[in-house]
């Protein structure tokens, strides 16, 4: 039986992706591995989740994901596993090559996130003509003593006198 390494973190572009090897000829003998990706969240949440919250909201998360791709990826006829990555990826992908053997197809099916950058019209740089340099004078300061400073000098004129 023919396993694979699935990262997933959206159900709809991890159908667009998955598509064609769920359809091919070996889907129905491979055992699938489906790995959530949840997204991250700041440091500074920290201060208003508890880590025990985060863990929960991460588990429903995956819950939810694992609901909307588990039964198209199941309808090809192979088995399915499910994993939530709550660590780095590359330290996951080597306790599940131990697992599963040494010589497993990983297919990342996360959606990437430079796609709104590209989508993006890039900008136009429009040359701009030489300009001469602008020189603004600040307006001259007058000099004032500070309260402490004057009060201090009051203070020396009446113990001299």
């Amino acid at each position: 039986m023919h396993k694979a390494i699935v990262y997933i973190d959206d159900a709809a572009h991890a159908r667009q992706v998955l598509a064609p090897l769920v359809t091919g000829a070996q889907a129905a003998t491979t055992h699938w591995v489906l790995v959530a990706c949840a997204p991250r969240m700041t440091h500074r949440i920290s201060k208003w989740v508890s880590h025990s919250a985060r863990e929960n909201w991460r588990a429903k998360w995956a819950d939810k994901l694992f609901a909307q791709v588990q039964p198209w990826v199941e309808a090809a006829g192979g088995p399915v596993s499910t994993v939530l990555a709550k660590g780095p990826l590359p330290e996951l992908l080597v306790q599940l090559q131990a697992e599963h053997g040494a010589g497993i197809p990983v297919v990342d099916a996360r959606r990437p996130k430079v796609e709104q950058e590209a989508q993006a019209p890039a900008p136009v740089a429009t040359p701009q003509p030489a300009s001469t340099t602008v020189v603004t004078r600040k307006p001259p300061r007058r000099w004032s003593v500070p309260g402490s400073l004057t009060s201090l000098g009051l203070l020396f004129m009446l113990a001299t006198d």
